[in-house]
């Protein structure tokens, strides 16, 4: 009896932690692989990629609120229509551009207008003669107002980042800012409008206006001035 006992081979039991192993393993190719795929699609084009990791958007937005009411006493009288190519380029110290450095090339289309300020006429500044037939008015000089540029008719033809910044828009809550190429934009368009006649065109329309409508009240002679 012994001698059976000793020759029965002991009872193994399976092993039960294969198959969640195998699970495990599998879940984790597929986040690296997902992972490999994510950044594929920051920084190399693959075609067809964008489908598969699309994004949806949906606009959660609240209505606007009313912050305050600004009374408007000028009249526009022209307004200019501007386009300026910005080729903005930054550049670390002691690091060749692939590492670090920017450049964005973009194309800005914005305007400017200028106006006559009604709300600086003072009291003597429009006199008429006793008959009611001539009229002087004297007015303020034109001015600019601030340039602004327009979202919808401008975009960025290229933007060049090196690694390390192209490693900070992953953890940055607005990547690809270009908050910076907006307001050198601006400035442009700005610039360029005071090298122009706008001023001048305001001042001209804006005494147009004028006279008609007081000839439409009667007046026979209307004579506007501007002084600063």
């Amino acid at each position: 009896m012994r001698e059976d006992a000793e020759d029965t081979p002991p009872r193994t039991t399976p092993p039960r932690d294969r198959a969640p192993r195998r699970w495990s393993a599998v879940a984790a190719v597929l986040v690296v692989l997902s992972l490999v795929l994510f950044l594929l699609g920051r920084f190399v084009h693959v075609p067809g990629l964008d489908d598969v990791f699309g994004v949806d958007t949906h606009d959660r937005s609240g209505p606007a609120v009313l912050k305050s009411i600004q009374d408007m006493h000028r009249y526009e009288g022209a307004a200019g229509n501007y386009q300026v190519v910005v080729d903005l380029e930054k550049d670390a110290r002691l690091l060749p551009d692939s590492i670090r450095g920017t450049r964005t090339l973009f194309v800005a289309s914005g305007s400017v207008a200028a106006y006559v300020d009604f709300g600086g006429i003072r009291q003597g500044s429009v006199t008429v003669d006793e008959k009611r037939t001539t009229a002087t008015i004297r007015l303020p000089r034109a001015r600019l107002a601030e340039p602004s540029v327009d979202p919808k008719r401008s975009y960025t033809v290229s933007k060049q980042r090196g690694l390390i910044d192209r490693l900070g828009d992953l953890f940055s809550d607005n990547p690809a800012d270009e908050r910076a190429v907006h307001i050198l934009a601006a400035d442009r368009i700005g610039a360029a409008a005071k090298e122009s006649d706008l001023t001048r065109r305001a001042e001209k329309n804006t005494t147009s206006m004028l006279q008609g409508l007081l000839r439409g009240l009667g007046f026979e002679h209307v004579t506007v001035t501007y002084s600063a």
